[in-house]
This record gives C-alpha cells, structure tokens and sequence, in this order.
C-alpha cells in the first residue's frame, strides 16, 4: 500500500517535549514546519548577507521530512535518546529502520526523491547542518515562548540550548540571533 503521505500526515498526532508541562502543545507537524521555515531563512541570510550559494528550497524540503521518522518512534526526549552511546547508537539503527519502512511505503518511482530528503547524502551535508541548527533554533524558541507566558518549566531546556547554541560557530546563525530571535518573546502587540 503506498501510505507514504498518509503516514507524514499523522505527525499533528505526535507531541513533543513529553516529559515537560507546556503553556501551548506542541505537535511534529508545527515543529517540522517552524523548523523548515528557519532553515529557509538561514539559507536565504547565507546567501543573500554572506555571499553563500544554498538552495533555499532544498535546505526547507530537507527540514519538512528532518523527523519523519518519529512517525513511528515518536519524539524521544533528547535526555533520553543521547542517555548513553549504546542508547544514542540504538536510537540511529531505530531510526534508519523507521525510514525504510516510510520509503517501502512509496511506489518505487517515487522512493530516490524521498529517499534523498529522508536520508541526505554528503552533497546535503551544508543543507543539513543548517537544518541541523534551525532544528536547535525552534527548541530555542520553545523555551523562549514557554518562559513569555509565564512556565519555568523550560528554563533549564533554554539554558542548555542556549549553551549548545553558543557552541555552534555559523554566520547565519548569529545573524539570526542577532536580529531575529528577540521577536520571539514578545506579544501580538509588541510585533
């Protein structure tokens, strides 16, 4: 049966930060999508105030299927998918077997371009570090809107993703942080 999409579609199903009390849920369908439009935007700073030569499109069709494979495994917390190399190690064999699962779901015709989003290749490799860091963008932000409306809940997740934040040396990154991320935190009103 080529349930492909139908299976992509039951992301609005899957909650993330399920081991956290959230103010707003949160579902992987608005991760998936939140997270595609900050790697389009860091491809788009990268190219346009940096003089790179991203796709755009590519790095946001990358960041739309980065975590199909939770279709099947759910959104693990980050404390316990990275709880040890064996858990972490475990996890990845997990995951490839969820996403070859979704892509024998496809008519074979179809599977080389999901195959290629699903899976990107070293080619991808500059798309999917910067989907890599919009996908710790929109935890950062998260937190961020979570703490806005009151829950310290989140203030010990923003802090280490701030600090993993902080680690990462990307142009585009601190552009967006620079003169994006502050816009976040404030109200309709303040916008």
């Amino acid at each position: 049966m080529n349930s492909f999409y139908a299976l992509l579609f039951r992301q609005k199903y899957i909650t993330r930060w399920g081991l956290m009390r959230s103010v707003t849920r949160e579902t992987l369908a608005e991760h998936t999508s939140e997270a595609a439009v900050i790697a389009h935007a860091l491809a788009v700073i990268g190219n346009t105030v940096y003089g790179k030569s991203y796709d755009p499109e590519r790095v946001a069709t990358i960041a739309l299927f980065h975590d199909a494979a939770e279709v099947f495994t759910g959104d693990l917390p980050t404390p316990i998918k990275y709880f040890s190399p064996e858990t972490k190690r475990d996890y990845a064999a997990i995951e490839r077997h969820s996403i070859e699962r979704m892509l024998s779901k496809l008519p074979p015709e179809l599977r080389p371009t999901y195959e290629s989003l699903l899976t990107p290749t070293d080619v991808d490799s500059e798309s999917v570090k910067l989907v890599k860091i919009a996908d710790k963008l929109c935890a950062y932000i998260k937190c961020l809107t979570e703490e806005a409306a009151g829950n310290r809940e989140f203030i010990a997740a923003r802090k280490s993703t701030e600090a993993i934040l902080d680690g990462i040396d990307s142009d585009e990154l601190r552009y967006f942080r620079e003169n994006m991320l502050e816009a976040f935190s404030y109200s309709l009103d303040e916008l």
